[in-house]
């Protein structure tokens, strides 16, 4: 690969930047950096580099490389980068045929540094951004990706940050770096190089909404790099709607997420509330409430938070609140709502235990699903781990679990890791355990298997809703018998 032609630093006369990089204004014509990077990315010589190739940053990379863009993926993996190098895809949103023509066509390549990063014009930030054991966000990932990419920085790059995390991410952690760097060659921002925030609205297993029909959200720290990054993303994105600034962008992928969080928490506290009620179920409630055509939103209960963002989004947004003397009582108390539920759903377990002439060292517990959600095999922050990992501390040690998706798990205990590995779910298989908990409501799962054969059924996600019979044994959760 190579730099694309065309991208000069020459800056007409009539270009006037003021000295506040967050305006950009263009008196007589637009700087040479802008327009060429624009009609790079219209003709398809603009080089596409993406830092982090996983849930997000593959299928951004490989949405690229359909439309006839050269594109360079950087993971510090070597595994991944080994997999990807194989034309085998480890992200269920992109197959391996698709992987396999993109390289093929030496439009997709993978690496495992940053050696070659200065060769794209286009480069999106797609790390993690976890927290750390104190709920603070941990920007490492964002840091030394920010790095990197300034040790390479040249005229017309454009650097847009995906990664979901706090306002001022952008303009108060990654511009700097760049700065610094671009400091030492004469580059100015807005002018010789550009920088936004355009957050991820990735989806696992959504086969309706994918990379390339989802509308997402720019916001430059300049108007220029608002300009050009917009342009970027619409070669591949049918809509894209701009705002003011990088924060705005950065506050509107929080909301996004913790709109989610604070209606689940709802509809989770409410189902504890029918549990202990009997005779009401809330998942009647929520069907008979979705029947009004305005004013309401259709949120259902369940084991708890998972995947990357929602059960972190909330953590980030009530750090940043405490630097200005707010507390987000709301939120966070929302928040912590949906990290009890796997707690409550493990106590649902060992009192359906306690009905059986069992004790709780002998009984066997399977568990169904340990994806974070339906019909995918992501499985980060999933309720079925804490699940499965509060079993074993109160002295569950026959934990069996079955997941298409996910045919070995590793789980953390205070005594050493715990290492599974996906039964099959046969009747066999369901007698065998005192209580089936289904955490996870896979479609592949054989429901009426599962009513049939298990001796105690923990229903979390109401997946056993379309079984009418042997309702006696299933325990639903928000039913009133749970």
């Amino acid at each position: 690969m190579h730099p694309s032609n065309g991208i000069v630093t020459t800056i007409p006369n009539g270009t006037f930047v003021e000295n506040d990089t967050t305006e950009i204004a263009v008196l007589d014509h637009p700087a040479d950096a802008l327009r060429n990077l624009e009609r790079a990315l219209k003709s398809r010589e603009a080089i596409i580099g993406v830092v982090g190739l996983g849930y997000v940053g593959l299928p951004l990379a490989l949405a690229y490389a359909t439309q006839e863009f050269r594109t360079l993926g950087i993971d510090l993996s070597k595994d991944r980068v080994a997999h990807l190098i194989g034309m085998k895809s480890y992200i269920e949103d992109v197959s391996d045929e698709t992987l396999r023509e993109a390289i093929e066509a030496e439009r997709f390549e993978a690496q495992s540094d940053f050696s070659s990063i200065g060769v794209a014009d286009v480069i999106f930030i797609c790390v993690p951004t976890p927290v750390t054991p104190h709920k603070d966000p941990d920007t490492t990932y964002i840091s030394h990706a920010a790095r990197s990419i300034a040790e390479h920085l040249r005229p017309g790059q454009l650097i847009i940050l995906k990664s979901t995390t706090y306002p001022n991410t952008t303009e108060g952690l990654v511009q700097p770096i760049l700065e610094e760097a671009a400091a030492r060659q004469g580059l100015l921002l807005g002018r010789d190089y550009f920088l936004a925030f355009s957050p991820e609205r990735i989806d696992p297993g959504n086969k309706r909404f994918t990379t390339e029909n989802t509308p997402v959200v720019v916001g430059g720290v300049t108007r220029a790099c608002t300009e050009v990054a917009s342009f970027a993303l619409q070669q591949i994105v049918e809509h894209v709607h701009t705002v003011s600034s990088p924060k705005v962008a950065e506050m509107e992928k929080l909301l996004e997420n913790i709109f989610r969080s604070v209606n689940i928490a709802l509809v989770n506290e409410m189902a504890r509330l029918c549990d202990r009620m009997s005779g009401v179920s809330l998942w009647e409630v929520v069907d008979a409430a979705a029947t009004k055509p305005f004013g309401f939103m259709p949120f259902y209960p369940g084991p708890g938070l998972g995947g990357h963002c929602i059960p972190i989004d909330p953590y980030y947004l009530s750090w940043l609140a405490r630097e200005y003397d707010f507390e987000t009582s709301f939120i966070t108390l929302s928040a912590r709502t949906n990290e009890e539920m796997p707690f409550y759903v493990t106590d649902a377990i060992v009192r359906a235990i306690a009905t059986q002439p069992v004790r709780l060292p002998d009984a066997k517990v399977l568990v169904l699903g340990v994806a974070f959600k339906k019909d995918v095999n992501d499985t980060r922050h999933s309720p079925a781990l804490k699940v499965i990992e509060q079993l074993w501390t109160k002295g569950i040690r026959h934990i069996s679990y079955s997941d298409p998706y996910v045919p070995d798990l590793v789980i953390p205990t205070q005594q050493g890791a715990m290492e599974l590995q996906s039964v099959p779910l046969t009747e066999e298989v369901l007698r065998q355990h005192d209580v089936t908990a289904i955490i996870t409501d896979h479609s592949a799962f054989p429901y009426s298997l599962i009513a049939e054969h298990a001796n105690v059924i923990i229903d979390t996600r109401n997946g056993l809703k379309n079984i009418p019979h042997h309702r006696e044994k299933v325990m639903l959760l928000g039913s009133g018998r749970f």
